[in-house]
């Protein structure tokens, strides 16, 4: 008979440790992953929300988005342009207890004369629910004066959300991406959501109507850096050829056209739109 070595059992109870452990593991991500997609469900219905911002749920997928983007309560987040407050919505009382979230919002210097105002609408739905929005850190991004966004290597997540465009239009896009790369910690995640051009559309198409090219969106982050890491159909609409006489503010919610054709384009519902997951290389 060969009895066991003192060495072999040793060696047999690490492994089993390990396994042990490596399970646990397991079972503790899937936990949390659990419990962030429970409460992220429960925000996207809160009291606490504008009741047409809920009704755009099924056009916007917020849950499906934010845990394809990795979100979890303890990050750093910083959202780019948050307008009125859609996503802050959900991503302020979602990170409050153990997380940061920044709102990278217009600058009260800029230019354009709507976005002061914007600014000033934002922080009044700040301060009219503490409860809510009293951990928001309001920053300002205005290319290239305002790109501070969040301390440098700080943030482990940043989103932007239909805004890429905007960007094209104004000819700052380059030092917008630049700006995501410098506040992101070496892999911290870049997400990206935005109206999406048919492959091979030209620039012109991009200034103007509103949609931009996936191919052209991965340019840019690659240019700042970013690795590209995954795309998603989460928000994809099949529906929606890319190609109305208004460009994309056609299209619910905005219906441009007034009027005019509303039901066709209320059917086609909100716009076709490209997920794209990036990041900061280690």
């Amino acid at each position: 008979m060969q009895l066991e070595s003192p060495n072999n059992n040793h060696n047999r109870a690490f492994r089993a440790l390990g396994l042990l452990a490596s399970i646990s593991l397991v079972w503790s991500a899937s936990s949390v992953a659990a419990d962030a997609e429970q409460r992220l469900l429960e925000l996207t219905t809160a009291d606490h929300r504008v009741a047409a911002n809920v009704e755009r749920n099924e056009f916007r997928n917020p849950v499906e988005t934010l845990l394809f983007f990795g979100l979890e309560p303890n990050m750093t987040v910083v959202e780019v342009l948050p307008g009125a407050g859609w996503y802050t919505e959900i991503l302020a009382p979602f990170l409050q207890e153990n997380g940061v979230y920044y709102a990278a919002h217009f600058s009260p210097n800029a230019s354009l004369s709507y976005q002061p105002p914007a600014l000033e609408r934002f922080r009044q739905k700040l301060l009219n629910n503490p409860e809510v929005y009293e951990d928001t850190v309001v920053t300002h991004l205005n290319p290239p004066a305002e790109t501070d966004i969040a301390p440098a290597g700080s943030a482990d997540l940043v989103l932007t959300f239909r805004n890429v465009h905007n960007w094209i239009m104004a000819g700052t896009q380059e030092a917008h991406f630049d700006a995501f790369y410098t506040a992101l910690k070496p892999g911290g995640v870049l997400g990206v959501v935005e109206h999406r051009a048919p492959e091979g559309s030209g620039m012109e198409v991009m200034e103007t109507t509103g949609y931009v090219t996936q191919d052209y969106t991965i340019e840019l982050a690659e240019a700042a850096g970013f690795e590209f890491v995954a795309s998603s159909e989460i928000n994809a609409n099949p529906r929606d050829m890319a190609d109305h006489p208004g460009g994309v503010w056609t299209l619910p919610p905005t219906l441009g056209l007034g009027d005019e054709d509303r039901e066709k384009y209320q059917a086609i519902g909100e716009s076709d739109r490209m997920t794209l997951k990036f990041r900061k290389p280690m």
